[in-house]
This record gives C-alpha cells, structure tokens and sequence, in this order.
C-alpha cells in the first residue's frame, strides 16, 4: 500500500511560517515539527535553496478541507491574513484562497453536502439537508448585537432582522421575540483556559456574574467547589443565561 503521509513545505523563515499555519488553522505541531491536519502531516522546515518567496505559488496548493468555511475565513480575518480569492460559492461548495506568508497559495474548501452525497462520499441526512445549529431569544436585537460583538468579541453577523454567532466555527441564532421569556437554563457555554482572568476581563467590560443561594461561590462568582468545573453565570441584555468555565 502506498499512501500520501506528509507534505515538506521548506521556507527561509520556518518559524514565522510555522506560527502562521499553527494560529490560521488551530494546531499545534507535535514534539517532531510535525503539524497533523487530518491524516496528513506538513512539516515547515528550513532550506537554504528556496527564495524567501514563492516564484510560483500556483504550482503546489495546499487544500484544507474545512466543516464551516465560512467560520475558518472568519477566523482568517481576525488574523488580517492575505486573500488572493475570498469566500465563494462555486456549485459544488464554497472556495477560498488565502496567501501564507511566504506566498504560497492556500485553499480552504467546504464541499456541499448534495455534491457529497451524489459522489457516494456522504449519507444523506434523514431529517433535513443543512447542519443543524441552536439558537435563542432576544427582546432587543441591536442591543444583543452590541453586547455579543463588544462585549464578549464574538464574531456577529446580522440577516433579516436576527444575528449569527460565529463560535469557533459553530454558528448560534439569535432571533426577536416580542414576549421573550429569558431562559431558565444556561443557553451558551464558552470554555476558557484561565476563569479567573476572563471573570475578571468581563467585569472591567461591565459583565455582573450571577449569584446562587448555596453555591459555593467565590467573591468573583465563581463556583470552585463540588465535582463540577469551574464556572461562572452571566446574563446578556435579554436576561439569557451564560456561562465561562475552565
């Protein structure tokens, strides 16, 4: 058997070229250099016979195949990366390409799912064709939009009248409800590396963390004992319940 394992991306800067591979696609590279996308694994190595740019980028394009294209070019975005193409819809799915920063072209692609399912790659979904996704209430879209995108620096797209959270390539409905009722539950968790830092970000930013009779609750608000995480409960404008834990 003969099988494609790893791809040598060779660069006059392998550091900087590493870093950007590693923060545009969120891996780390294991302890041999080596970053792992899917069954395949790209090396970003120094060479002293290679230009500090691509003579022609378009000859090897690296292809990552993504599950929410539009939330990896949100991302991009975020980083200020180079777009030789933006985000497209062309029939069998959605392309981009992006130039890293030694030139070289790289493709994100999400393949449709009816393009899939006529290769024989995918099963047809039994209940509907599109991924599924949640959402929520609000009674005050502009003032959800505000809180969302400022406060928590969350990636918000609006369309008829309701809002997209982009969370790290999930997407979460935020729609109008003339008699919202505010959950009673937590709607959204965002899981953190350090509680106590974001408690403390989003109490500068304005955020009042919840306090529950017999918690055993800190003078943040944060819940430290017990079996559970580590956790503290907000409410966004609407009243909707939110949660950071570590």
């Amino acid at each position: 058997m003969t099988a494609l394992g790893s791809i040598l991306l060779g660069s006059a800067d392998p550091q900087r070229l590493r870093d950007w591979y590693r923060k545009a696609f969120r891996c780390e590279p294991r302890d041999d250099g080596f970053i792992d996308y899917g069954g395949v694994s790209l090396l970003i190595d120094g060479r002293d016979d290679v230009a500090p740019g691509a003579a022609e980028p378009g000859r090897v394009i690296l292809n990552f195949h993504v599950d929410d294209a539009r939330g990896v070019a949100a991302h991009l975005d975020e980083l200020g990366v180079e777009w030789l193409a933006r985000l497209e819809d062309r029939g069998p799915g959605l392309f981009a390409t992006v130039v890293d920063p030694d030139g070289n072209y790289v493709q994100i692609i999400e393949m449709g799912e009816e393009y899939l399912v006529h290769l024989g790659l995918k099963q047809p979904r039994s209940l509907h064709s599109a991924a599924p996704f949640s959402g929520f209430s609000v009674d005050d879209i502009p003032a959800a939009k505000a809180f969302y995108s400022e406060v928590l620096g969350l990636k918000v797209t609006e369309e008829n009248g309701m809002l997209h959270l982009h969370v790290d390539g999930a997407r979460v409905l935020v729609y109008p409800k003339d008699k919202h009722v505010p959950a009673e539950f937590t709607v959204l968790n965002f899981p953190v590396a350090d509680i106590d830092a974001a408690v403390d970000e989003l109490t500068a930013r304005g955020v009042s963390f919840l306090r529950y009779e017999g918690a055993p609750m800190d003078a943040k608000g944060i819940v430290r004992g017990g079996d559970g995480p580590l956790i503290a409960w907000f409410t966004d404008p609407a009243g909707n319940v939110l949660s950071v834990l570590h």
